[in-house]
């Protein structure tokens, strides 16, 4: 190997990436670097930064961000710029997903931001961020002997990604997400039309291998779940849903530690989880830790890695 290349191998091992997810319910900034451990990659978490701005809430009743929240994002973005500064990260990629696929006025917030900050964001489609998810299937220490399902429920929207021997065979985005439900801003169809895609593509009577995605999944997994490696139950995810709905939200806050951005949106995003969960043969699914950000972070250094 030339000193160059020897060069370019190490600098391609230390370099740090800065992901920014613009959700519906929140913005992210994960800061990490790839390693490797045997013949797995994963994604060390240098620095995570979420700010609750719940942009979906102006965007399902107005159709578009409003003066403050637009005021709030771009805020949010110089701080995300500042953290990206002082970590000197070498690559920055910033995503928005379903509640600015919505807003009408994405285009000009779009133009601020880079105004503001120098940060291109990108306003993803849902295939875009359901193949972005498909990045962090690779990072997942698996025996792949069953067809895996990945579920990711967002705010705004819900991907599901089916893959047979670690390739994908098929991904959809659902317009239904924990903040749309809680808003009541989505279509009881949706339910019908989740059911029929996932039994058009899943042979009966096969096992499959679950994996939930998301925030709220983590969450309802730690409450649930001690120790490692171990599986969410579907019956416990049930009933944690039904412990949770009894409850009123400052109850839900003291009796399981939940922050205010999280005690309302988690009951909704356990209905969608339980309702996907029941077209399938399996009584358990997996919660990785790996998120939307995870499969950016892996995408740059994916990217720099075949230069």
């Amino acid at each position: 190997m030339t000193n160059g290349a020897s060069n370019r191998f190490l600098n391609l091992y230390t370099m740090k990436y800065g992901a920014i997810d613009i959700g519906t319910n929140a913005a992210r900034l994960l800061i990490g670097e790839v390693l490797h451990d045997a013949d797995r990659s994963f994604v060390k978490k240098i620095s995570y930064t979420r700010i609750p701005l719940r942009l979906g809430d102006d965007v399902f009743s107005m159709g578009k961000v409003a003066a403050k929240k637009k005021l709030n994002l771009i805020n949010t973005m110089k701080a995300f710029q500042i953290i990206t500064n002082i970590f000197e990260v070498s690559q920055v990629q910033a995503f928005a997903t379903s509640a600015m696929r919505e807003a009408a006025n994405a285009g000009q917030i779009v133009l601020d931001i880079k105004g503001a900050t120098g940060i291109d964001l990108k306003i993803i489609s849902g295939t875009e961020e359901a193949n972005v998810i498909l990045n962090s299937i690779m990072l997942f220490d698996l025996d792949p002997v069953f067809p895996m399902v990945i579920i990711d429920v967002g705010g705004g929207s819900t991907e599901i990604n089916i893959f047979k021997d670690r390739e994908n065979v098929v991904s959809k985005s659902f317009k239904v997400g924990a903040l749309r439900i809680l808003r009541g801003k989505f279509s009881e169809a949706v339910w019908s039309e989740i059911n029929e895609w996932i039994a058009s593509y899943i042979v009966p009577g096969e096992e499959y291998a679950l994996f939930g995605i998301g925030g709220n999944i983590k969450k309802a997994y730690k409450l649930l779940v001690h120790g490692a490696n171990k599986a969410a139950a579907y019956e416990e995810l049930i009933k944690l849903k039904k412990q949770l709905e009894s409850l009123t939200l400052p109850e839900r806050m003291e009796k399981f530690q939940l922050r205010p951005d999280r005690a309302d949106v988690i009951v909704p995003a356990l209905d969608i989880y339980t309702r996907v969960i029941s077209n399938f043969k399996c009584n358990f699914i997996h919660v990785p830790k790996v998120s939307l950000s995870d499969g950016m972070v892996y995408q740059m250094y994916l990217k720099e890695k075949n230069k």
